[in-house]
């Protein structure tokens, strides 16, 4: 996997190892698949974050609910703090 030069790939190949190629590609080794005699690229290109997004719904979260003792339930009254049953 850590060749510099890689060997087209077959389209079958291609698909049983679609998250390995996307990280290859992301970590910047070009990919090349080929199909019937015509050579396709594949290259990654980051995109910027998208603007204008919702600022976070609680500024501080307990580190009780963090740690599963306590969640929220949610009712016709709105959402209220309740402690989180025991498993057995």
């Amino acid at each position: 996997m850590y060749n510099v030069h890689m060997e087209p790939l077959k389209v079958a190949e291609a698909r049983a190892r679609f998250g390995e190629i996307l990280d290859q590609a992301e970590a910047g080794t070009p990919i090349t698949i080929e199909r019937r005699g015509v050579r396709f690229t594949l290259s990654a290109e980051r995109t910027s974050p998208v603007k204008g997004s919702r600022p976070a719904l609680f500024a501080d979260v307990d580190a009780r609910v963090l740690a599963g003792q306590w969640t929220w339930k949610s009712s016709a009254r709105g959402l209220t703090f309740a402690a989180r049953r025991k498993r057995r």
